[in-house]
């Protein structure tokens, strides 16, 4: 799949946090912060986060922009290994930009009909 780039995030981002009052500076940021992770992969491992890092993956998890996953890995000894990942889910990002898109084409198709007067709304009978 095409690798994800900032432009694309942060309508992803706008779409799904817009109510949270995040300025689109820090949306901006945000959309940044995020991808100087995961660069041009899908995936990253949790330990490589700081407790911080994490919180905020742990808020787009919630918004559905990234996901979890476990791999266990057998080691030496017989040990079970857990290894921890983080999942950007590009899917969903593709989704909430095509709604944007959408949503955006809407309003522009009835545009013209908030620019009239209220007297080319009145019906004159002959």
């Amino acid at each position: 799949m095409a690798v994800i780039t900032i432009a694309e995030l942060r309508v992803a981002l706008e779409e799904a946090l817009g109510g949270r009052g995040m300025t689109r500076e820090q949306i901006g940021d945000l959309a940044n912060y995020v991808l100087s992770f995961f660069g041009h992969q899908d995936r990253i491992v949790d330990n490589t986060l700081t407790t911080a890092d994490r919180d905020v993956f742990y808020m787009l998890d919630e918004a559905g922009l990234l996901s979890t996953s476990l791999e266990e890995v057998t080691i030496q000894k017989g040990k079970t290994w857990r290894i921890h990942y983080w999942i950007l889910k590009k899917d969903r990002i593709h989704d909430l930009i095509r709604s944007k898109k959408k949503e955006k084409g809407k309003g522009e198709d009835f545009e013209v009909y908030g620019k009239l007067s209220d007297e080319a709304w009145e019906h004159k009978s002959g």
